[in-house]
């Protein structure tokens, strides 16, 4: 087992992995850019070391300072997380390389399946549902839009490379296709430096339906069953759960050996989540294959009773799977909903800046994995991700009825957050049916509107937390004293943003207005 493991991320994954490695007795190692000297991952972590300014390139994507980081300071393992470089080839290979342990799957199966067009390829030729579909390159638009045509409008246009909605557009009809492959492959080069798209069959009101999968270096490979994510926006999931209120036994059966063939013919190991769209009636298609940990694999970790992390590096350090398929069973449901620094009022635009007063949810069956606190200032340099929010139950209707408690029992005070959005997503009839499609804030939620009882709830906070910036001055016998909101006497028992996170370690000493100062 390794002594000390850098955590080549920042933010709530960081902090998530660094619980881990603590209940393993394994030092962490943090890295941090120069805007997140205070951040709450680094004063969780048993080590820090600077990397660089904020802008990305010049910190948590500097592959050569991470791991020359990683060498000086006596790690053994690095464990990337999600986004930055976790999904990079180039990285975990250089890991690999320096003679570290990269906490993922190989290299090889990084960039094999990091690219959709090798990936559909590999899963034809493993027996894989795949949507129709066929590379654009070299290809004249005449013969673009005849294969459009013979598919059948709508159609996807999408990068080759990378993910998370960029170089994506769905062209209703054919005076719109060459528009939309032109800037899709625009906005492609731009993000993953590669301008290769392709098209594919678009599934009207899909739902979005992905299998964890767990395989070790010995060739035992398991699936953990699915979680649905198919309440998104701008092709970003907001809200997942488990298990899908669509799924039966025997698709779920047919599904998970899918996801777990997938692994196989790609070599894959360690963990994983396979993609696919379910189009219903038991069609389903592979869309892509994660090759990392997920932001939402909570849900999967309390509803199996399984620590995703601990796997990891249990695989990574060369042990066998100690898991069992016929073990996997869904006891309970679990809903997630991630927190975002966004102000879904005005079309989900980031909400930068200083969080004056944020306070963790609790209560029976509540987890917030958090990666921010009071006094700390959200920069604009990252994904504005701030904290993910999981509620537990036995049954879906009493991790829903839990879910909305919390989402009322966590106030953000200072910037806009996403909380308040996701209650009302909780509350509405086709989310407590069930009817949750990738459309579903588009249809339900256009443009991020709320009622106007959630914008009186807003505005009674946020008037709230002005009246009590103030410092009005009142006599008591004879004499001026000065009187201001006390949040520790006034708010019951508490603790200040994550030192629960942070293993009982105290964060250091600041007022709820200020930053630290690292």
């Amino acid at each position: 087992m390794f002594s000390k493991i850098l955590i080549a991320n920042r933010g709530e994954i960081a902090v998530r992995i660094m619980r881990t490695c603590k209940a393993l007795g394994i030092k962490t190692l943090a890295v941090y850019s120069e805007i997140d000297r205070g951040a709450l991952h680094v004063q969780c972590a048993d080590e820090a070391a600077l990397l660089g300014p904020p802008p990305p390139l010049e910190s948590y994507l500097n592959i050569d300072k991470i791991i020359e980081t990683a060498k000086a300071r006596g790690a053994e393992a690095i464990h990337p997380g999600y986004g930055f470089l976790a999904e990079n080839p180039l990285f975990a290979r250089r890991v690999t390389e320096a003679g570290l342990t990269f906490i993922g799957p190989s290299h090889e199966a990084i960039e094999l399946l990091g690219n959709k067009l090798t990936a559909r390829k590999t899963m034809i030729n493993a027996g894989v549902p795949v949507t129709p579909g066929f590379e654009i390159k070299d290809a004249d638009i005449g013969a673009v839009k005849e294969a459009a045509e013979k598919m059948g409008y709508p159609v996807l246009i999408k990068a080759a490379a990378g993910g998370g909605g960029k170089g994506m557009r769905i062209v209703n009809k054919p005076d719109e296709l060459e528009k939309s492959i032109e800037g899709a492959s625009r906005e492609s080069q731009k993000a993953f430096a590669d301008s290769t798209v392709y098209i594919e069959k678009y599934i009207e009101k899909p739902r979005h339906i992905e299998f964890q999968i767990l395989a070790d270096n010995h060739g035992n490979i398991i699936h953990l069953n699915e979680r649905e994510c198919s309440i998104q926006r701008r092709h970003q999931k907001v809200v997942e759960e488990t298990p899908s209120t669509v799924i039966t036994p025997e698709i779920r059966r047919k599904m998970g050996e899918a996801a777990v063939e997938t692994a196989r013919a790609s070599g894959y190991t360690n963990a994983g989540t396979v993609e696919f769209l379910y189009a219903g009636d038991g069609e389903y298609y592979f869309l892509e294959v994660n090759t990392r940990l997920q932001v939402e694999h909570p849900v999967t970790e309390e509803t199996m009773g399984v620590d995703l992390v601990v796997e990891q590096i249990h695989i990574a350090a060369g042990g066998k799977m100690r898991l069992k398929q016929k073990d996997m069973v869904h006891r309970g449901h679990s809903i997630e909903c991630r927190i975002y620094a966004e102000d879904p009022s005005n079309n989900f635009l980031p909400s930068a800046g200083k969080i004056l007063f944020m306070r963790d949810p609790q209560g029976p069956g509540v987890r917030h994995d958090s990666g921010v606190y009071s006094g700390w200032n959200v920069p604009t340099h990252y994904d504005p991700i701030m904290s993910k929010l999981i509620s537990w139950g036995p049954d879906r209707e009493s991790a829903r009825l839990r879910m909305i408690q919390a989402l009322k029992d966590f106030p953000i005070l200072g910037i806009s957050s996403t909380a308040e959005f996701l209650r009302h997503v909780m509350e509405h009839p086709a989310f407590i049916k069930g009817d949750t499609y990738t459309d579903f804030i588009d249809k339900h939620f256009p443009g991020g509107k709320v009622s106007d009882d959630g914008l009186k709830y807003r505005d009674h906070a946020l008037t709230a937390a002005a009246v009590s910036s103030q410092v009005p001055s009142v006599r008591a016998a004879g004499k001026a004293v000065s009187v201001s909101f006390d949040p520790w006497a006034n708010l019951g028992n508490w603790t200040m943003g994550g030192v629960g996170a942070c293993h009982g370690k105290p964060l250091r000493s600041f007022l709820p207005w200020q930053a630290p100062t690292g």
